[in-house]
């Protein structure tokens, strides 16, 4: 049985999606809610069990549409900058934001 899945490109990394995946990318400009709606047009590649369609660099039509689950922010990435002998050190921490989603539907 093959399953029908697409590559989408969003927030500079690239993901492997099929219908029903959850999955966590990066936050996505302006104001979203809980249960909205997202569409991602910047598709790479889609192959529905029979044929692959790939794009150069972008399929045009071809968008995967998700639903936001919920949004959240990673662990703490801790930084330290330290030099020895000269009392040097320097730490920061930092917690990306990220939206989970739902794909619901490859078109």
């Amino acid at each position: 049985m093959a399953t029908e899945f697409a590559i989408i490109q969003t927030g500079g990394k690239q993901y492997k999606v099929s219908k029903g995946d959850v999955l966590n990318v990066e936050k996505l400009g302006g104001k979203q809610q809980a249960g909205e709606k997202i569409v991602f047009d910047k598709v790479l590649l889609v192959d529905n069990g029979k044929d692959t369609s790939i794009g150069t660099p972008f399929i045009e039509g071809a968008k995967v549409e998700g639903e936001l689950i919920a949004e959240g922010r990673n662990k703490k990435v801790t930084v330290i900058h330290y030099k020895p002998k000269v009392r040097y050190f320097k730490k920061a921490g930092h917690r990306q934001p990220f939206f989970k989603i739902k794909i619901t539907n490859i078109k």
